[in-house]
């Protein structure tokens, strides 16, 4: 590939050295956070560029894709592609790909530590122990996991890890999708169903339109007092007023998220809250995990500008034609 025909690759929002590093290899690549100016950046190089390079939560809609007319690929870091408008690349040919499976684990096991942290109350005690209370009296009895019922609402590749892992605690597990599944949990045809059935709400499902604020107080109340709500999804799929409301109002006990709905804005009232367990979207933040979603990303445009399939494009991809 002599340097004339080499494929410019746009890189919006930086996510890791190596990846970057990876790319300047095989591609020319541009950065929009280095441009001071970055209308006439766009200008300027967006009719050559044929791949964007996207780091985690950055929103790629018509305005940017109308200041590349040349795009072919969207090749995006993380497994939700909801800041994307996928329906107008696909309307524009474009393919757009993710990084699914090389984090499930990982996000699955957050999950888990993060239902273990709010069930056993792990954080509050170990404040309890900083703060030298431990010498006065002993830190309260908590919950348990034991006879306990999960359900997960969103049964996809992160959901059944989750859902291996809550059986090895011996934790009954049900869902809530679209459509059945051919596994051996209890399906559930409505989310309130679910929440009626279950006192873990596990919410790992795709965000979009069809979810927002899928998790409502009507959800909630039906998950009941003994009620705990675990976010590793996007914080879009639950009504945040709704569920400050009924940790507050205790309707259900506590909630543990690692997303919220205006990342990194967390509310006030729900930060004050002492039944509830909040990270700052770790799920996947480790650096083995990190760099395999990285690897994927590059993967991906190599292979599209190889003239072969992209490894993961999301499933609502248009047809992946021969060039």
């Amino acid at each position: 590939m002599t340097a004339d025909d080499t494929p410019e690759i746009l890189l919006i929002r930086q996510t890791r050295p190596d990846v970057a590093e990876r790319l300047s290899h095989r591609f020319r690549l541009h950065r929009l956070e280095e441009a001071p100016d970055r209308d006439a950046f766009l200008s300027e190089i967006g009719p050559r560029i044929r791949g964007l390079a996207v780091g985690a939560m950055s929103p790629i809609d018509a305005a940017l894709f109308e200041r590349l007319p040349n795009l072919e690929i969207v090749s995006s870091f993380g497994v939700g592609y909801d800041t994307i408008d996928v329906r107008e690349a696909a309307r524009r040919g474009i393919v757009v790909t993710h990084t699914p499976d090389v984090l499930s684990d990982e996000v699955a096991d957050l999950a888990l530590g993060l239902l273990l942290a709010t069930v056993r109350r792990i954080p509050q005690a170990d404040r309890y122990l900083r703060e030298g209370r431990w010498r006065q009296a002993s830190f309260p009895l908590t919950t348990s996991l034991r006879e306990r019922k999960a359900g997960i609402l969103g049964l996809g590749r992160i959901g059944r890890a989750i859902a291996t892992r809550l059986e090895a605690f011996g934790v009954s597990v049900a869902y809530h999708g679209r459509t059945p599944q051919d596994v051996g949990y209890a399906y559930h045809d409505s989310l309130i169903g679910l929440a009626q059935a279950s006192d873990i709400l596990i919410v790992a499902a795709p965000a979009g339109p069809d979810t927002k604020g899928i998790v409502d107080a009507a959800v909630l109340d039906a998950l009941g007092p003994d009620g705990i709500v675990i976010n590793i999804a996007r914080g879009s799929l639950i009504d945040e007023a709704a569920l400050t409301a009924a940790l507050q109002a205790g309707t259900i006990l506590g909630a543990g998220l690692d997303v919220f709905e205006n990342e990194p804005h967390v509310p006030d009232a729900l930060a004050a809250l002492d039944n509830t367990v909040l990270l700052p979207h770790v799920g996947s933040g480790s650096h083995y995990t990190r760099a395999a979603m990285g690897r994927l990303l590059t993967d991906n445009l190599f292979a599209w500008f190889e003239g072969r399939a992209p490894l993961t494009p999301v499933p609502e991809t248009p047809g992946l034609r021969a060039r």
